[in-house]
């Protein structure tokens, strides 16, 4: 269906086409190129030959600064599922705003943001509030180091916990680094429960295992329930905490995250995105022996500073708890959840529908309210059956290929994330779908054409 050789970037008809509709976004960026590294705020927005810079947007859709409508699958990075500007999260953002944005003090809405977060993940004890997922946790990784007094930590290729200097470097390092962190960061390749078994076995160092419980990339390289009841209970047989990086996945899954959906307790969780309704906010949630690092103690008439020192500016901001609140209440009281859930399931049939039509080897896949574009041979049994390795799943699409499909989806109206795939929202609509299985037509339409498919 495609010639033998790809035409190289920079003379894409795609990128040609996309720049011609986003003149606006062009300006903009000559602007940022100008001030910001690669002219953006954030990796993942990264694209050549500019990105899409937005105006505004409502639902499941936004406008970029030219007046294009796009079906929106980034969601804020995996924060929206509700969608933008829900009414419920909008009218308690307004209703708090003339009140106080920040007191320097405790407030009720802390308490009841609290109080839903207790009630929905199993694994939540006592609550710790951040800022965001990755300081989230950092923190749960200082906390299990202090419970313990154990240094290492165990991790898994792939598995996204944010930019700290724990969690952000391949095995062996990585420039900015020092060499103990690397050292005490014992990484294994993907959901290798049986790798742990052996190493948990062997050492008596390991603070605790951190993973994303769905599988790296909220399921990109897929893990499941038997993987992770195996890493239960070979951590909890060798009194090693595990941690749930729960930053994507928490309220995706079912309400009470993955590990309600599974059914596997973790010691520690690192909540964010959804918990705050889109506004900055995360929590550090778990086991309250555990939490207690954070305490202060009393010995005597002497109170003495807690083991783990956590501060924050603005943790549990008045803003952030309004909105959490307000988003928490829609995951519990309504089937948010499972309409985002189904969602899911319409885009990945109708995507593989269009592979199917066009004899086109590649498969989209995804268990929740996720899809995965693979660009290889393979269906979605060989990737749960683990037939396909790890790093062809993620980061095995050439940036070449990535570039041209990102910018054929945005030509047709729709935005996707660069895994490549998306996230979905409890108020996509069947247009929504429709709409993005065309898209995903035009673009491979596009793509074979340049030799890409």
């Amino acid at each position: 269906m495609a010639s033998t050789h790809a035409v190289p970037l920079m003379k894409s008809e795609i990128l040609r086409a996309y720049a011609s509709k986003t003149p606006g976004s062009r300006v903009l960026h000559e602007r940022a190129a100008a001030l910001l590294s690669n002219g953006v705020t954030h990796i993942g927005r990264f694209l050549l030959p500019h990105p899409v810079y937005v105006e505004r947007a409502a639902g499941s859709r936004k406008w970029d600064t030219d007046g294009n409508e796009y079906v929106d699958y980034f969601g804020g990075h995996g924060a929206l599922l509700l969608g933008h500007n829900h009414p419920a999260v909008v009218e308690a953002v307004s209703a708090q705003m003339p009140k106080g944005v920040h007191f320097g003090a405790s407030h009720e809405l802390e308490v009841e943001w609290a109080e839903l977060i207790h009630e929905l993940v199993p694994s939540a004890e006592r609550i710790r509030f951040t800022i965001s997922g990755t300081e989230a946790t950092h923190l749960g990784l200082r906390v299990a180091r202090a419970f313990s007094g154990k240094r290492k930590i165990v991790r898994f290729s792939g598995h996204f916990h944010g930019w700290h200097d724990h969690v952000c470097f391949p095995v062996g390092g990585a420039p900015g680094i020092i060499p103990g962190i690397v050292e005490d960061t014992l990484i294994l390749p993907p959901d290798d429960a049986e790798g742990v078994e052996g190493l948990l076995a062997s050492r008596d160092d390991i603070a605790a295992v951190i993973l994303e419980p769905t599988g790296a990339t909220f399921g990109q390289i897929p893990m499941g329930g038997e993987a992770l009841r195996r890493l239960r209970d070979a951590t909890a047989r060798h009194g090693v905490l595990l941690m749930f990086d729960e930053v994507i996945c928490g309220f995706r899954c079912s309400t009470g995250g993955a590990q309600g959906f599974y059914g596997v307790k973790p010691d520690l969780t690192s909540l964010a995105k959804i918990v705050a309704g889109g506004y900055p906010g995360a929590a550090l949630v778990g086991r309250a022996d555990v939490m207690r690092m954070l305490d202060y103690r009393q010995a005597g008439d002497d109170i003495q500073p807690p083991p783990v020192l956590h501060q924050g500016t603005f943790n549990a901001g008045p803003i952030s708890a309004a909105a959490g609140i307000a988003t928490l209440r829609q995951v519990r009281d309504t089937d948010a959840v499972e309409r985002a859930k189904r969602t899911g399931a319409a885009i990945r049939d109708g995507m593989n529908a269009v592979l199917r039509r066009r004899g086109l080897g590649w498969c989209v896949y995804g268990e929740f309210s996720d899809f995965h574009i693979y660009c290889g041979d393979a269906t979605a049994e060989d990737i749960y059956a683990g037939r396909v390795p790890w790093n062809k799943l993620k980061g095995g699409i050439s940036p070449r290929l990535l570039h041209k499909m990102r910018t054929g989806f945005l030509l047709h109206g729709v935005d996707i994330i660069g895994w490549p795939g998306g996230v979905v929202s409890a108020v996509h609509t069947e247009e929504d779908v429709r709409r993005t299985v065309d898209a995903f037509d035009a673009t491979l339409e596009m793509l074979a054409a340049e030799g890409e498919c």
